[in-house]
């Protein structure tokens, strides 16, 4: 996989901080920051619950939510076995 670079700046006591965290994890500075970053970048793109609809939008979506689900005997054979952690 290629790399690219990323470039950031920071006051004297926050790269300390970073850099003492970092030692603490076994981690050079990039590798510490670069796992921070994307651990919060994962948490912020899973957390979107916030969302705008127009009334119209709205009423499709509800009535979504509302209506039964369709029959999936796949999907209810695979929840009523066991999982494979569970033999």
């Amino acid at each position: 996989m290629a790399s690219t670079v990323i470039n950031l700046r920071a006051d004297e006591q926050r790269r300390a901080l970073i850099d003492r965290a970092a030692e603490a994890t076994g981690k050079n500075r990039s590798e510490f920051m670069l796992d921070a970053a994307c651990r919060e970048a994962t948490a912020v793109l899973l957390d979107r619950r916030f969302f705008q609809l127009d009334a119209k939008a709205y009423k499709r979506f509800t009535a979504a939510l509302d209506k039964a689900p369709t029959a999936n005997p796949r999907l209810r054979r695979v929840l009523s076995s066991r999982a494979p952690w569970e033999r």
